[in-house]
This record gives C-alpha cells, sequence and structure tokens, in this order.
C-alpha cells in the first residue's frame, strides 16, 4: 500500500464550514474511482463546493430544483452528523483501495464546528492502519468573528450550518439598516440557527428587539411565529409553554390574515396555521391540530399557483398524515405520504416515516423497503438501521437486528434508544456483559434501568434487579417493561400477589402475550385457575402460534 501524507489547515476563516473536509477532498477525490465518488455525492457538494464541477449531483431532491424563499425546510442539528459520516465512509473506502494517509491538520483549534464533527467522525470510523490524524500544537487565540460574504449565508442555511449561520448573523446584523428586508431576513436565519442549537434565550432576545424595532406587519407575524415555535421546542423540557405559545401563534395568524395578496396570504397564512397546529398537539388537542392543518391544505389548494410552494405544500400533506394515523387512521395518513414521495422521491425522511406506518399496518416487508430506500437516497443516518432492526427481530434474524443496532450507533454515538433496543437484544442473546455495558453508559434513563434490572435478575443478582426496576418506575411510571420486569422477578421470590399486581398494571400500560402469559402463572400458583385461563385465552389470541400458551391452557383444562 502507498504512503502518503496531507497537511491540511482547517482554520475556518479560510473557507467556513468544512475548511478542512473540503482541503482533504480536494486532495482525494481527483485519484478516487468514480463509482465511489458518485455514491458520496451530495455528502461532497455539501462540503466542498469547488468540487461541484467534478461530481456531478446523482441524487436531488425537489429543494435542489427551487428558488431560495421556497426552501422552507431548515436541516435539523444532526444533519451534518450525516454528511460527516459519509464523508468518513468516502475516505475509509478509498484509502482502503489506494493509499495509506497521515492527515497533518493545522489551526483545528479555529476549526469550524462542521470540521471538529468531522475529524471525530473520521478518528472512530476509519482504520488507524488506514489513516493517522496528527493535530498540530495550537496557536495564539484569534477571537475575531468570522463574517463571509452575504451571498454565502444561503448555503448556510440549505445545508444547515447553523454554528457558522449564529457567528456571522451576529456579527453582521448591527451592520445592516434595522426594519429593512435585508435586516430582517438575516434576523430570521439567525434566530432559527440559533434556536438550532439550543440557544433559545439568545434567539428570543433578538426576537423581543425585532419587535421593538420593526413596523412591517409580515415580518412581525414571522417573529411571532418563531416565538411561539422556540416555546413549544425548547430544549429544556421546563421552559416549555404552550399556552404562552398559542398567545404568540394566535398574533402571527391574526396578522396574517390581514396580508391583502391572496397568493401571500395564503402561503403565510397557511405557515402559521401549522405552527398552531403543532401547539394544539402539545396542548393535547390532536382534532384541532387536524382541522388547522386541513385549513391550511385549501387555503393552498384555493389560492395559491399549482407550481409554487412545492415543499410548504408536502410538509402540509406529511403533517395531516401524522395527526391521522395519532388517530388511527393509518391508510388515510399513508395515502398522504405516498402523495408527498411521488412528489419528492428524493427526501429520505419521508421514506422512514412512511416505512414505520408500513410497520404499523403489518406489512413489514414494504416497510423494510422504505427504509432501505432511505438508506440509499441520502447521507447515512442511524434511523433506517434502528427501525429495520425491530423487524428483523421481530422476525427472529436477531443477527441482523444486532448488526443494524451497531451501525446505527456506530452512525450516531449518542443515539439512546439504539443501545436500549441492543442491550436487550444482548440479553435475550445471553451476552449480559456487553447487554451491562450498555445499559449503563446512562444511569438516569429508565429504559436502560429496565434493560439493567432484567441483566440482574438474569444473573441471579434479586435485590440490584429490585433496585433497578425501581429507579425506572420512580422516573417513568408508564414504562410497562419495567412493571413486567419486577412482576417477573416477585414471581420468582413467590411473592405471587406482587407479581401479580405489577403485571396487571404492565398489561393496562401495553398488553403483550409474554405478559398475559407470565400473569397466568403468577394466578395459576396462587390458586385461581380461571383467571389464569382467561388470560391464557387472551394470550392465544395475541400470540396463535405460542406453543408454551397452548400447553399451558391443556394444562388447565
Amino acid at each position: 500500500m502507498t504512503l502518503r501524507e496531507i497537511t491540511v489547515d482547517a482554520d475556518r476563516r479560510l473557507r467556513g464550514p468544512y475548511t478542512l473536509a473540503s482541503g482533504l477532498l480536494e486532495a482525494l477525490v481527483p485519484d478516487a474511482a468514480a463509482d465511489l465518488v458518485a455514491a458520496h455525492d451530495i455528502e461532497i457538494r455539501v462540503a466542498a463546493p469547488g468540487l461541484r464541477d467534478r461530481v456531478p449531483a446523482r441524487r436531488t431532491s425537489l429543494a435542489d430544483r427551487l428558488p431560495q424563499d421556497e426552501r422552507i425546510l431548515v436541516p435539523a442539528p444532526l444533519r451534518t452528523l450525516r454528511v460527516a459520516n459519509g464523508l468518513a465512509e468516502f475516505v475509509r473506502d478509498h484509502l482502503a483501495a489506494t493509499v495509506s494517509l497521515t492527515l497533518w491538520v493545522d489551526n483545528a483549534e479555529e476549526s469550524d464546528p462542521t470540521d471538529t464533527e468531522f475529524l471525530a467522525v473520521l478518528a472512530r470510523r476509519v482504520p488507524a492502519g488506514s489513516l493517522a490524524i496528527v493535530i498540530s500544537p495550537p496557536g495564539p487565540p484569534r477571537p475575531v468573528p468570522v463574517v463571509p460574504p452575504m451571498e454565502e449565508l444561503d448555503r448556510y442555511r440549505n445545508e444547515g450550518f447553523h454554528h457558522a449561520l449564529a457567528e456571522a448573523g451576529t456579527a453582521l446584523l448591527p451592520t445592516l439598516a434595522e426594519d429593512g428586508e435585508e435586516w430582517w431576513t438575516l434576523l430570521h436565519r439567525t434566530t432559527t440557527a440559533l434556536a438550532a442549537l439550543d440557544r433559545e434565550d439568545d434567539a428570543r432576545d433578538l426576537l423581543d428587539h425585532a419587535r421593538r424595532v420593526g413596523t412591517d406587519p409580515k415580518q412581525l407575524a414571522t417573529a411571532a411565529y418563531a416565538t411561539a415555535m422556540l416555546l413549544v421546542r425548547h430544549h429544556d423540557p421546563g421552559k416549555r409553554d404552550p399556552e404562552e405559545a398559542m398567545a404568540w401563534i394566535d398574533e402571527a395568524v391574526a396578522l396574517t390574515s390581514l396580508l391583502p395578496d391572496r397568493r401571500e396570504r395564503a402561503f403565510h397564512l397557511g405557515f402559521d396555521l401549522n405552527g398552531k397546529a403543532l401547539v394544539e398537539v402539545r396542548r393535547g388537542h390532536a382534532a384541532r391540530a387536524e382541522r388547522l392543518v386541513q385549513e391550511a391544505i385549501e387555503l393552498a389548494e384555493r389560492d395559491l399557483e399549482p407550481e409554487r410552494h412545492p415543499i410548504h405544500k408536502l410538509v402540509l400533506r406529511a403533517n395531516r398524515a401524522q395527526l391521522a394515523a395519532l388517530r388511527g387512521d393509518l391508510e388515510g395518513a399513508l395515502c398522504d405520504l405516498d402523495a408527498v414521495i411521488a412528489a419528492d422521491p428524493g427526501y429520505p425522511d419521508y421514506y422512514v416515516d412512511r416505512g414505520n406506518l408500513l410497520h404499523r399496518l403489518g406489512r413489514p416487508a414494504e416497510a423494510v423497503a422504505d427504509y432501505e430506500t432511505a438508506i440509499r437516497v441520502g447521507p447515512p443516518f442511524p434511523e433506517p438501521y434502528y427501525n429495520r432492526s425491530e423487524i428483523r427481530f421481530a422476525a427472529g434474524d436477531f443477527a441482523g437486528a444486532l448488526a443494524d443496532l451497531d451501525h446505527a450507533i456506530e452512525l450516531d454515538p449518542g443515539f439512546t434508544d439504539a443501545y436500549v433496543n441492543r442491550a436487550g437484544l444482548l440479553v435475550a442473546l445471553n451476552e449480559l456483559a456487553r447487554a451491562r455495558a450498555d445499559a449503563e453508559r446512562d444511569p438516569g434513563n429508565p429504559f436502560l434501568l429496565c434493560v439493567l434490572g432484567q441483566i440482574e435478575a438474569a444473573e441471579g443478582h434479586v435485590l440490584e434487579a429490585r433496585k433497578a426496576f425501581d429507579s425506572a418506575l420512580e422516573r417513568e411510571p408508564r414504562l410497562a417493561a419495567a412493571w413486567a420486569g419486577r412482576g417477573a422477578l416477585a414471581y420468582e421470590e413467590g411473592d405471587y400477589e406482587s407479581s401479580i399486581a405489577d403485571l396487571g398494571r404492565a398489561i393496562e400500560l401495553e398488553e403483550s402475550a409474554e405478559v398475559r402469559f407470565n400473569r397466568a402463572l403468577a394466578l395459576r400458583t396462587s390458586g385461581q385457575p380461571a383467571l389464569a385461563r382467561a388470560d391464557l385465552l387472551r394470550a392465544q389470541e395475541l400470540a396463535p402460534g405460542d406453543e408454551d400458551v397452548r400447553r399451558a391452557l391443556a394444562e388447565l383444562a
């Protein structure tokens, strides 16, 4: 294997986000296999705009073909992790086929967070035998903010470069005329970026200032909408306030209802009604939310030109699908998601949503097909693997389920739900040491505490198991698995009354054949055969082919 060294300056003042990644890509892409480059076209084009002439866009979504004012979806904070994983896979696969690389990184301490994240993913996912990363000693601090050209801010916003946009917006806003169109546009983008970074208080300060100096009703409506979203989406649950949010979103609706232009009113009012629907969901009023989304859809259909604001229209239909599914209309939800995907087949997240719906409808093969399409059409992210693992587990493919969970965690080591499922699967596979390592990574998580209880019980540590189940229920009293685990533990200890009570609570929260069967054992052992038989009959309805249930019923006959 050929040895190679590359030195890249990571100082974000040179090229902003992905300064390091773009320098590395410019050195590697010219010699890389064409099919490997094509497989990572999105990630390369995002990180290295200078390579776009060399790397054609193979995978695209509807947003790529729209003017800026119609690109209403702002990438989630984890979007850059998707890009970093795709870039790391490109580097890994290229180096495996060609060279062993030493990457010297200068000014890493001045890099944009996109590059900091990329470096961490590279170190984690590319084998040390292929890539050695050497960070140069830090130089003197440079407390000067990065102020890019204004035209760069569209890219920052579209690609989800929230740190860079927050930094640039904070620096540029004082240089612009307050209450002007350019100032308002930058203010809205800056507050959105701040909110994405969990800096809601800073965003609120900017919005409050805008209200003091602003006069444009449309812009003030957008500020009211943004304030409502801060209040319902705040990263700290203790600071969420749906009631105050309702006051702000009502102000937004009142202002946009008065816009004189029919088409402008249809878009902005529809946008605000959709936001009000979210507030109503958080207040526990799903039916009201569905009516609001329907009203927004009807506005768009009546007053917007067919070719204008297609993403806005798709978002409304996708939200109507979520609300329909919430009230149990799975077929209606599926109809909407089918239409959304047909209109924007390059957007991966909708496939995950439809896959989840198909799973609920008992159509696992189609669900898996959607998850695998989501994997193909965008940069790598963990949710399709996580969701596919559940279907593989249900089908008895424990090895496949474990491989999917391993990969989900490799893509996002902070994906707690994947650790919960992997720990539970490892318990089922009797790999208790690995399961314990997962279960103990977050001692405050009730789901992981529940799995820890299962591990302690399997190892015969009764007191520790009970403590873990009790701790889980203190944090999440509606966790059915913890009630079921504690009930099974009580049965093994001979405390049948407590076992029946705990298993009964588990059934109230989340009925399953396994818990019905376990309560039947406790009922039979405590001398209540009629009730035990009733539980077994119900278990048979839930799991018609279960041999343990059939044998237990035969013994009670």
